[in-house]
């Protein structure tokens, strides 16, 4: 299944430039969880940008789900095309977070 899933997250990545949507903004791919019957797939997504362009570009890949999933079944030579779900992953914008604290907390080492 890791292999699948990194498969799918190889292509929908090559996908996303080509993409047409004015709503779908600096959006990368982080991860994909494929069920076991290949029937649905997780896709999640780090946007960059205000709360409002995460909306917009979950929007946007939402309707554009059709097209992906055509270039997955054209791309990987699967049993089935899984059905996708684009969910945010708010783990990027997390590490950021942290981060940034880490940086406030810690000495600075440009004082000698």
């Amino acid at each position: 299944m890791r292999r699948v899933n990194e498969a799918i997250k190889e292509v929908l990545g090559a996908s996303l430039p080509g993409l047409q949507d004015p709503r779908i903004g600096f959006v990368t791919i982080t991860g994909v969880e494929t069920t076991p019957d290949l029937r649905h797939a997780r896709v999640f997504v780090s946007v960059l940008g205000s709360e409002r362009k995460r909306d917009r570009s979950l929007e946007g890949l939402g309707a554009a789900h059709g097209m992906l999933q055509a270039r997955l079944a054209s791309e990987l030579r699967m049993k089935r095309t899984p059905q996708l779900a684009f969910e945010y992953d708010p783990t990027v914008e997390r590490g950021v977070r942290m981060t940034k604290l880490i940086d406030e907390l810690a000495p600075d080492d440009d004082r000698d």
